[in-house]
């Protein structure tokens, strides 16, 4: 008999809510310090997950979790490029 699949599960760095990681979107800081979507969801680099939802993506800025989770600065110009590609996704 087979074994149901384990189902990977993240947490939103906005809402905090723990989803499967295929419903999520990941932003990744790359060694280089470049932010980016990551499509794939397997780029070097250090991850963070957030909702396809233009509130979380605000909150994840506002309480500075995004800058929390990448261990980096994130600037207007990157945030305003992350709010271009969540609104893509809704």
């Amino acid at each position: 008999m087979l074994k149901p699949r384990k189902i990977p599960m993240r947490m939103c760095v906005g809402c905090r809510e723990m989803k499967p990681k295929r419903e999520l979107l990941r932003i990744v800081k790359s060694p280089e310090g470049v932010i980016a979507f990551d499509r794939t969801g397997k780029s070097p680099g250090r991850g963070a997950y957030i909702c396809p939802s233009r509130e979380c993506l605000t909150r994840a800025v506002k309480q500075r979790q995004l800058e929390r989770a990448l261990e980096t600065k994130v600037g207007e110009d990157v945030y305003a490029m992350l709010m271009e590609q969540v609104e893509a996704h809704e």
